[in-house]
């Protein structure tokens, strides 16, 4: 997998390169550059070692993931797991990848109103209802990688161009507006830890919080 870096997503409504999860996947040139060609037997370690860090984390909930375990499963050695994935944080977060794949075709190419076609401030709010419906799904394991690294999410692929793509349609509904920051500050609600503790400790309902979102967006409109 590589990270590329795009242009501003949705600026003219067409498609768009994607990021994922990891700030520098492996098969990525030196210093995160252009994608290089992976090995077959790379390719095959690499999906050996991440179906085991899944069967551990279905059987078991994400904390039980350590590298040695992962190692053991695989039937790769240790110091292979390290090279490929540097440790447990950078591991769970690739076990999202093909997920935020998924999420991240959806907003920037998939249908109105989540994707391209419809009014900013209608995308937007169908961009935070998914994302909602997004942590909530895979909630244990990026809760776990949050709590392994806590500021590596803001370094991820994944919440660069989730960044961007707020930016942008911030800077469509209020013209002139620090659009950069204020996306910063709408995303930062949907951390793992506080998404846990609404969802789980609170016992709130999807729903709810999405509701919420909106209030919360209206209250100086």
């Amino acid at each position: 997998m590589s990270t590329r870096t795009p242009g501003t997503p949705g600026a003219d409504d067409g498609p768009a390169q994607l990021l994922t999860v990891l700030p520098a996947a492996p098969g990525t040139g030196p210093g995160g550059g252009g994608p290089v060609t992976e090995r077959a037997d790379a390719a095959r370690n690499r999906r050996r070692i991440l179906d085991a860090a899944a069967r551990i984390v279905a059987e078991k909930g994400p904390d039980a993931v350590t590298m040695n375990q992962v190692a053991h499963a695989s039937g790769i050695g240790v110091g292979t797991v390290y090279r490929r994935f540097g440790d447990v944080s950078q591991l769970l977060w690739a076990l999202l990848d093909d997920r935020e794949r998924q999420f991240q075709e959806a907003y920037m190419s998939g249908p109105p109103p989540l994707g391209p076609g419809a009014p900013a401030g209608e995308r937007l709010d169908a961009f935070l209802d998914a994302l909602v419906d997004r942590v909530a799904e895979q909630r244990a394991i990026l809760l776990a990688a949050h709590s392994a690294a806590p500021r590596a999410r803001y370094h991820s692929g994944a919440y660069q161009l989730m960044h961007t793509h707020v930016t942008m349609l911030l800077s469509r509904l209020r013209p002139g507006s620090d659009s950069a920051l204020l996306a910063h500050l709408l995303l930062g609600p949907f951390s793992p830890d506080l998404m846990h503790h609404l969802t789980v400790e609170q016992a709130l309902p999807a729903e709810r919080v999405k509701a919420g979102v909106r209030q919360l967006l209206a209250l100086r409109a």
